[in-house]
């Protein structure tokens, strides 16, 4: 799955709730392909807006090794104390910034196969769902820092975007090249054959 980047409009949207009828097999397997894509990142956690599906459900796997599911996960109560932590997000790759969250949550959702959970989290486990929930909200963690961060993180991943779709634009134009060698090739050669 190919995971979205700052500056695309799913990461700014606002998800839409994930029906009951919706969570069956072909759901589960996309779970699967999502936790593919967060290990192949090296992430801890993805939600479904950073694969751009525009709905309510996260996947995370904490320091204990569980991997968990978050569908339409509410959260319930945070703790009153603040913790910082140098969060990364695989949407806003190689930006780190030391974030303020509370160091408890306490969340009900439902698992991969529409059980209602509800889970009192801490530590990192605490930080990770709150990360992924602010996704669900069009919500990035350099939102919650540093307003001047925020801004220059803005700008540099725009430059990113532009230089990617530059590349992208160059391969498609290579490419039309070749093909178009290529069907010059064949056409004289089925000329010279008839």
């Amino acid at each position: 799955m190919r995971i979205t980047k700052l500056g695309e409009e799913i990461l700014r949207q606002v998800a839409v709730p994930v029906k009951e009828e919706e969570i069956n097999d072909e759901f589960r397997s996309l779970i699967a392909e999502m936790f593919e894509t967060m290990d192949a990142a090296n992430g801890v956690g993805l939600a479904a807006p950073q694969v751009n599906i525009n709905k309510r459900f996260f996947v995370l796997m904490a320091d204990d090794d569980v991997r968990r599911v978050f569908i339409n996960p509410q959260i319930i109560s945070t703790s009153g104390d603040l913790v910082d932590y140098e969060e990364g997000c695989l949407s806003i790759p190689k930006i780190y910034e030391v974030i303020k969250r509370p160091s408890k949550v306490t969340v009900q959702a439902l698992d991969e196969n529409g059980k209602k959970f509800t889970i009192e989290a801490e530590g990192f486990l605490a930080r990770i769902i709150q990360h992924e929930y602010d996704h669900l909200e069009g919500i990035v963690f350099i939102d919650k820092g540093d307003p001047d961060f925020a801004k220059q993180t803005e700008e540099i991943m725009q430059k990113r975007s532009k230089r990617y779709l530059e590349k992208i634009k160059e391969k498609e134009a290579k490419a039309r090249k070749i093909a178009a060698k290529k069907a010059a090739k064949e056409n004289k050669h089925n000329q010279e054959t008839e």
